[in-house]
């Protein structure tokens, strides 16, 4: 008789563990598909994100060559771009008229920034931005134009 209490104690731990043990798999499962479900929309979201940077490339490339926009734009945007796609350092290195003319150009207020100043300001601003862009026309334009149809 005791055997048969034993037994069925034993069956009872063994149902019941088997049970926890289930009910942990399929937690385990359920963490696992959601981590897969996140990285998936992480990748997918990337993906989207590097299209648009791509994009935006293109188009402000085409801006600069159609001056839709200063060439001190069309860098400075550009760059961000490109540095928002973390490229390497050689793509850095075969488009450094973008970072070079950025860099120069750095120091010029922007935005609220520029609504602050004085036009006199402004315009000596103004003045050294146009030298800068014609000091770095042809090679920002020679960038731009080696820079269309090319994704990263």
């Amino acid at each position: 008789m005791l055997y048969v209490v034993l037994l069925l104690l034993a069956v009872v731990i063994v149902v019941g563990l088997s049970a926890y043990a289930f009910i942990l798999v399929r937690k385990v499962k359920a963490q696992e598909a959601k981590r897969e479900e996140e990285e998936r929309l992480l990748a997918q979201k990337n993906a989207e994100q590097k299209l648009y940077r791509n994009r935006s490339i293109q188009a402000l490339a085409q801006g600069v060559l159609e001056d839709q926009l200063t060439l001190t734009e069309g860098a400075i945007r550009i760059r961000v771009m490109l540095d928002g796609l973390d490229v390497n350092a050689s793509v850095q290195e075969e488009f450094k008229a973008f970072y070079q003319l950025s860099d120069a150009t750095k120091h010029i207020p922007i935005l609220e920034e520029w609504k602050k100043l004085k036009l006199k300001q402004r315009v000596a601003f103004d003045k050294e931005r146009q030298q800068l862009e014609a000091d770095h026309k042809e090679f920002v334009e020679d960038a731009a134009q080696r820079i269309l149809g090319r994704q990263f």
